[in-house]
């Protein structure tokens, strides 16, 4: 397939959603599978709702996401061009201009634009759905402009798509009943018709229309919740399409060559916030150190932040437990505003009692405990304190006097919380100075 154009043709009147997010990308990888041109065009004849903001959050969110187009019109700066095909449809006869009250101010009279239909039934080969057919006789004369100097939507999508020989308009299903209309533009122009293809709409778990109710649905609220481009990206794709085989971590470059638009599902794809959150666990492991550091510590509360125990080193070495732990870096605030996070950068408080394992023993038991572990600890060097190195260290003596009984302080005094990571790892992310200074807090309050 040669000189294939696709085109993405969001409407500034709201934020980048995912569902025009993933109609972006079939129109991407569609052009990109078939080395053809990917167009961005702003629909902004909606002078009243467009707004900048809007345009920005849309092409931000597109760059993002990487699928960048490869040049970018506006129709708001195409108007002298919709004006001469008006006109070429009112010189032809296949349009004319009728008089009509405003429904914007009733009482008074507009002169529009309305398009003649013959009323024909009109028919065209859906790349996903086959061949559908519509009797137009019920459209009647349709307003193609509200007047010679305003077009409105169907209008300027036939002549744009005209214009930048756009040969192929991959977009959401709820267009199908857009086409018709648009397809007699076409007619009228005798100009030829691209090649249609409608992708199921993504839905919410109960199956209606994915909305704000349902949670977020911008693609910048996902990125500013700390999601990655490449999770978003691959699990878009997979709403509605599927590859041959299980394949489900693809990267661009693997989904432009794994896309094929035939296996686009007719069916509505049900987003799933879950699924979602998995691709970005797997996004997340895959990032380097630096990129994992630098993800966390915009969400860390600035409790810890702003405390003497926080500094780079630390955090480098609580990476990995935390991103354990999370799906998506806004995780990390939960986490962080919870005090989930607190014990590896300030030091705990509590109450010796605490300390006891299930209430068994003594504070005297405890306090024996901890002297002994903190004599095995303190006996083995900075390079020796590692995680494996402290388990090996320990576990003679707690599997003697019983694990609990002996694991669950030094556990304790480590992280001052119920549930934390086991004692090893808390140790060696601590380091041999500060888990020395905790033991040894913990045994003054027990003696």
């Amino acid at each position: 397939m040669s000189d294939v154009v696709t085109r993405i043709a969001p409407s500034p009147t709201g934020s980048l959603h995912v569902g025009t997010a993933r109609s972006a990308l079939f129109n991407y990888l569609f052009a990109r599978k078939n080395n053809g041109t990917f167009l961005g065009r702003i629909e902004d004849t909606d002078r009243a709702r467009s707004t900048k903001e809007f345009e920005d959050d849309v092409l931000e969110g597109l760059s993002w996401l990487g699928i960048k187009p490869d040049e970018l019109n506006r129709q708001s700066e195409r108007g002298e061009l919709y004006k001469e095909y008006l006109k070429q449809l009112l010189d032809s006869g296949k349009a004319y201009l009728s008089k009509e009250e405003s429904k914007i101010n009733p009482g008074t009279q507009i002169e529009v634009v309305r398009l003649k239909n013959p009323g024909s039934s009109v028919s065209f080969e859906d790349m996903i759905r086959g061949t559908i057919t519509f009797d137009t006789g019920e459209l009647g004369d349709f307003v193609i402009a509200r007047s010679i100097d305003d077009p409105l939507y169907h209008l300027a999508v036939v002549v744009d798509d005209h214009e930048m020989a756009v040969t192929h308009v991959i977009r959401g299903e709820d267009h199908i009943s857009n086409t018709p209309r648009q397809i007699l533009i076409q007619k009228a122009l005798d100009i030829p018709q691209p090649y249609y293809a409608h992708i199921p709409l993504i839905l919410a778990k109960d199956r209606s229309k994915l909305s704000k109710r349902h949670g977020a649905t911008s693609v910048n609220e996902y990125r500013s919740l700390g999601y990655l481009p490449e999770s978003i990206i691959n699990y878009l794709a997979l709403l509605g399409w599927n590859p041959d085989d299980n394949q489900e971590l693809f990267s661009l470059k693997d989904l432009i060559q794994a896309f094929d638009i035939e296996e686009i599902h007719k069916g509505g794809a049900v987003f799933d916030i879950e699924k979602l959150k998995w691709f970005n666990r797997e996004y997340l492991k895959r990032l380097s150190q630096s990129e994992q550091e630098e993800g966390i510590e915009t969400f860390l509360s600035p409790k810890i932040t702003e405390s003497e125990g926080y500094d780079i080193v630390r955090l480098r070495r609580v990476t990995p437990l935390i991103i354990e732990r999370i799906s998506v870096f806004s995780d990390v605030k939960i986490l962080s505003d919870e005090g989930e996070l607190d014990y590896y950068f300030i030091r705990p408080t509590y109450k010796p009692e605490s300390l006891l394992w299930k209430n068994e023993g003594t504070l005297n038991d405890v306090c024996s405990h901890l002297k002994h572990l903190s004599t095995i600890l303190n006996a083995l060097s900075e390079k020796e304190f590692t995680q494996q190195d402290i388990k090996s260290a320990v576990w003679g003596y707690a599997e003697e006097k019983g694990r609990g009984t002996v694991l669950w302080p030094m556990r304790y005094a480590l992280s001052g919380r119920d549930k934390s990571p086991d004692p090893f790892a808390l140790a060696s992310v601590l380091e041999k100075n500060e888990t020395s200074a905790r033991l040894e807090y913990a045994i003054k309050l027990t003696q």
